[in-house]
């Protein structure tokens, strides 16, 4: 059934799913001034329903034949369909089901028998919510599309890539596991997935499990009622209760000991948890990401970290470049640290010349974008005039840089491409002059990857 009003939201579609045709019927006509309505009578009928046309909301009745559910139906069109809202209707209304409707993603939950002025308020609701989202979303994504999310500066095709695979992910709640070197901006990227998501304007909770002492750590997760353990005097909400309808960040993920890899797994698997000491069952909805420096593949086959967690954890990887892999990006992030330093520290505004421009582009940066931002900071503390030259850098970045070429009449176009010249080279030499692997290693294509060797003669 589909109402062709002339009042209706040609952009809001409804899809009301129950398997008696007096109450799909009912819904339908109750509510087709709100939104163009269609209905089916099972989970298969909802499923093929998605798959010929689009849904803003869906509305499902708990019990429908077969061997799923409205509940199922809801969890599989959320996965699916993230951008679809989700009302369930049930006559066995329990505070477990309602609990579980909306751990599975429902935005709201009634009972039967339905008031046609009730679920038109909730259906007004959802039409709002939806609204607000949609813009909230095309915001966050032009955002990023200028680079400004979560502090991420650079326009590197390595970056740009990152920033297409947060894209794709943040609007959905897969479990993302970040890999990268120490310093290259990892919580900044589990920060824009979380920015960029329907989750942004719930909490950001971050937890390095590195720094945590094993006896502290499942207090920390979980929480802990009073009298759970020596000093515990009152009743503490874990970082699992804290990130709720939000994101938990998992630092260090490969930290975690063996009995706590158990307890999150459980956590990962049935969104349920015990406080320590305590006797109620809790749900948790945070949507996890988590990141760590360390190769978990291969601390997987030493035995050192669970299979089964590590395939939870890592539903979608992303892998953060080091600073020397998106070299095309030190003159913006030197530019953004200079500016804002400067205005920290209260500094008349400083400039980089050619020379010590290029040390830094061509510096190795073991401590990537980490590394680079305290230098910049140290520099406008200590450089007493307002420009900065290769004789202001310290020794280390000096040695580490070499110097190839002077700089003296160059512009930044040409230090900058000899920077690029000279990371080109390097990789491919790191990757046995392999050119899909050196490609993959810098962030562009192997097609552009030719074009650069031909135009600097690398062959």
């Amino acid at each position: 059934m589909t109402t062709n009003d002339s009042s209706v939201e040609d952009a809001f579609r409804i899809l009301i799913v129950d398997d008696e045709p007096n109450i799909r019927s009912g819904l339908a006509k109750g509510l087709e001034k709100l939104a163009d309505v269609r209905v089916a009578g099972s989970v298969n009928e909802a499923l093929d329903c998605f798959d010929e046309d689009s849904f803003q909301l869906l509305i499902a009745d708990v019990r429908l034949p077969g061997d799923r559910d409205g509940l199922d139906l809801v969890s599989l069109v959320r996965q699916k369909y993230p951008d679809t809202t989700a009302i369930v209707i049930t006559a066995h209304g329990t505070v477990e089901t309602a609990v579980e409707a909306m751990r599975r993603g429902a935005f709201d939950f009634i009972t039967k028998p339905v008031d046609l002025n009730l679920i038109r308020e909730q259906v007004s609701r959802a039409i709002e919510h939806h609204r607000l989202q949609s813009e909230n979303r095309l915001l966050r994504n032009r955002l990023a599309d200028v680079g400004e999310v979560s502090g991420l500066v650079g326009s590197s095709p390595a970056l740009r890539s990152v920033l297409d695979q947060v894209r794709q992910v943040a609007g959905t709640d897969a479990t993302v596991l970040i890999q990268g070197e120490s310093g290259t901006g990892k919580e900044l990227i589990a920060r824009a997935i979380h920015d960029l998501s329907d989750r942004a304007s719930g909490p950001f909770v971050a937890v390095n499990l590195g720094a945590l002492p094993e006896s502290l750590l499942e207090s920390e997760l979980f929480g802990h009622v009073p009298g759970a353990f020596t000093g515990a005097v009152r009743q503490k909400p874990g970082c699992f209760e804290q990130a709720e309808s939000g994101t938990l960040f998992l630092d260090e993920i490969t930290e975690i000991p063996a009995k706590s890899q158990v307890d999150l797994l459980r956590v990962l698997e049935t969104g349920q948890f015990f406080r320590v000491g305590g006797e109620e069952l809790l749900t948790s909805d945070a949507r996890i990401v988590s990141a760590t420096n360390r190769p978990v593949d291969q601390l997987v086959r030493n035995g050192e970290f669970r299979e089964d967690l590590y395939y939870r954890l890592n539903i979608v990887p992303i892998r953060v470049p080091p600073l020397r892999q998106r070299r095309d990006d030190i003159p913006l992030l030197v530019d953004h640290y200079l500016n804002h330093f400067c205005t920290r520290h209260r500094r008349p505004v400083k400039t980089v010349d050619a020379g010590a421009l290029e040390r830094l582009v061509g510096a190795d940066w073991p401590g990537n974008v980490r590394q680079l931002r305290n230098m910049m900071e140290r520099l406008v503390v200590t450089v007493p005039g307002e420009c900065i030259t290769a004789d202001d850098l310290p020794d280390e970045l000096t040695e580490s840089a070499g110097r190839e070429e002077s700089t003296e009449g160059r512009t930044l176009a040409e230090v900058a491409e000899a920077a690029e010249k000279k990371a080109i080279r390097e990789a491919l030499k790191a990757n046995g002059c392999h050119r899909e692997q050196t490609a993959r290693a810098l962030g562009i294509s192997v097609r552009t990857l030719h074009y650069k060797m031909n135009r600097y003669n690398l062959q």
